[in-house]
């Protein structure tokens, strides 16, 4: 499977959806082939779009038929890493990182959330689930030795930074953030925002216009 040096980031935004399509068609439905057409149909995707998006990583399917499903979604699987379990330390148990253990679709990408931290004594040796969250002091020894890839944030605004920083500290390169605040990270170090006060603020935008 071949990889172009250069891949858009919508491109690879995209990829997640059209796994996540093949999924629901490989369990819910009979055929074993789909189209470009049919997956950018069920997406809002234009077909040429589809086919694109997928060349940058090599051919798949045949030119008239389609693509194998099975075939497809697992080599989606490999492209995106998900054929295989990530763990994850989560930072925060409060109510959304409580929220975030608890949901499953988490697992089906292949992210596992191993360990809850936390600095609150309150809840250090509090379950979040079924994992029993240590404290910050902890972070260092949980990250080495379970070989921790992923960091999650889901403190207050004003502790985000000294979180990220203890993380990246620890070995972590990657952060999943959903503390609304901007991080300083040093380069090499990949960090996802998620601020969801902004997709509430769009949502509520566009229906205060359309009211006026």
């Amino acid at each position: 499977m071949k990889r172009s040096n250069y891949i858009p980031k919508a491109t690879i935004e995209r990829l997640p959806l059209y796994y996540r399509c093949l999924e629901k068609l490989s369990a819910y439905e009979q055929d074993e082939v789909v189209s470009s057409r049919e997956l950018g149909e069920r997406l809002g995707i234009p077909p040429t779009q589809v086919r694109k998006d997928l060349s940058y990583y090599g051919e798949f399917g045949r030119r008239g038929v389609g693509y194998d499903i099975e075939d497809l979604k697992k080599s989606l699987a490999k492209i995106l890493g998900i054929n295989k379990t990530w763990p994850a330390v989560l930072v925060g148990a409060g109510n959304l990182g409580r929220a975030l253990v608890n949901y499953e679709g988490f697992q089906k990408m292949g992210l596992q959330i191993t360990d809850v931290i936390d600095a609150d004594l309150d809840k250090i040796g509090n379950n979040v689930g079924e994992i029993t969250v240590r404290s910050t002091k902890d972070l260092a020894e949980i990250v080495k030795n379970k070989q921790v890839k992923i960091g999650i944030i889901a403190v207050p605004v004003n502790a985000a930074q000294e979180v990220t920083d203890l993380l990246i500290a620890a070995g972590i390169k990657s952060i999943w953030n959903f503390a609304p605040t901007r991080l300083v990270v040093p380069e090499g170090i990949l960090v996802r925002n998620e601020d969801l006060s902004v997709g509430i603020v769009s949502l509520i935008y566009h229906l205060s216009w359309e009211n006026q």
